[in-house]
């Protein structure tokens, strides 16, 4: 039960401060400005008009994660959406879609409104370090450069590590969006403790479309 405390700590210490914002990327696409010219007969003169076309503007909006779970232990169902492999550690694992405890306990957890691996924007995986099947026991031993593999129904993701870090469970921060695909994935550190989280994100170096 202990553990189990921790996890809640861990997603709701994260995600509680999320603001409910959205953040966008605008794309410019350009000016085109055209100029008709005047027209002019022997007897009458019309002024020229110009027409001019406002540049083209497209929005799009990164996925943002939702709020955490108001209830942690809500019985809900529990839907595999793929399977995440990390060689380093010898982890194959099937991944689950949900942050609430009773989906994390099954495995690694897609936190809602985050990005589907593969995708743009920062796709979030919460998991467990030492309980259940504790699939994120050893993201300690991992290093930049090594490989998270992400197989989904549409697509197989590969992703390199950039960074492992240790945080406070206040830094909400690693839940942002992202311009470009990435992942992070979070437990709680050191092993057995909820006093830290440890972060490890990754950047997306290749895709193989089902």
């Amino acid at each position: 039960m202990k553990h189990r405390r921790a996890v809640v700590a861990a997603v709701i210490g994260i995600a509680i401060a999320i603001a409910g914002g959205t953040t966008l990327i605008t794309v410019s696409h350009g000016d085109n400005a055209n100029a008709l010219a005047p027209v002019v007969a022997s007897t009458t003169s019309t002024a020229a008009t110009t027409t001019t076309v406002r540049p083209t503007t497209t929005t799009m909006r990164l996925p943002q994660p939702t709020p955490p779970p108001a209830n942690p232990y809500a019985d809900v169902p529990v839907r595999q959406i793929g399977t995440i492999l990390i060689p380093k550690i010898g982890l194959v694992h099937p991944i689950f879609e949900g942050v609430w405890l009773t989906v994390v306990d099954h495995g690694p957890g897609h936190w809602p409104g985050s990005a589907q691996p593969g995708r743009i924007g920062n796709s979030v995986f919460a998991g467990h370090r030492v309980t259940h099947t504790h699939p994120f026991l050893n993201l300690d031993q991992l290093a930049v450069g090594d490989k998270v593999v992400f197989d989904m129904p549409y697509g197989v993701f590969t992703y390199a590590v950039s960074s492992i870090t240790i945080v406070l469970p206040t830094a909400i921060g690693i839940t942002d969006p992202t311009r470009t695909p990435t992942i992070t994935l979070f437990a709680c550190n050191p092993k057995h403790s909820a006093a830290q989280r440890i972060v490890v994100k990754g950047k997306l170096v290749s895709s193989k479309l089902s």
